[in-house]
């Protein structure tokens, strides 16, 4: 099964265990590293998750795994929170991030800036809108490097 079939299959498996337990399922990503195989399942929640939110989620899944067997090789399988400054990628990432502090990354220079921290007020698929020093700046995700959260910038 292909990398992005068995990301899709862990997925489907994942999503309905989340919603259970009250989490959100921020990313799969099945990642090579050195030698090894990664299957790293992020997770969120309503103020942040703690390592009893991982391990709840970790069991079942970890057994629906074994069952269904989507990965053919060997990895080594991680429950985790996304962290801090997490990017934002999937169209229910931008959407769930509405009201919250952003960077936004350019390719060029805007403006004689390369990034831009905001407020993330809109998001249309191919767009964000970023309301920063109290002007909002429509900006093309294809313009973008990146777009995560500002949420630790206060904290170095």
């Amino acid at each position: 099964m292909a990398d992005s079939a068995a990301v899709k299959k862990v997925r489907e498996l994942a999503e309905p265990l989340c919603e259970e337990l009250g989490l959100f399922l921020w990313d799969v990503r099945l990642e090579k590293e050195g030698a090894n195989r990664y299957l790293r399942v992020y997770i969120d929640g309503d103020g942040g998750v703690s390592i009893d939110d991982c391990e709840a989620l970790h069991r079942p899944l970890d057994k629906l795994l074994d069952e269904y067997d989507p990965i053919a090789e060997s990895y080594v399988f991680e429950v985790c929170s996304p962290g801090l400054g997490r990017k934002l990628e999937r169209p229910e990432h931008f959407e769930v991030c509405i009201g919250d502090a952003v960077c936004a990354g350019f390719y060029s220079p805007k403006n004689g800036k390369k990034e831009l921290y905001g407020v993330l007020t809109a998001y249309d698929g191919e767009s964000v809108t970023v309301e920063a020093d109290g002007e909002k700046q429509v900006i093309p995700l294809s313009e973008c490097r990146f777009v995560k959260l500002d949420d630790d910038r206060d904290l170095f």
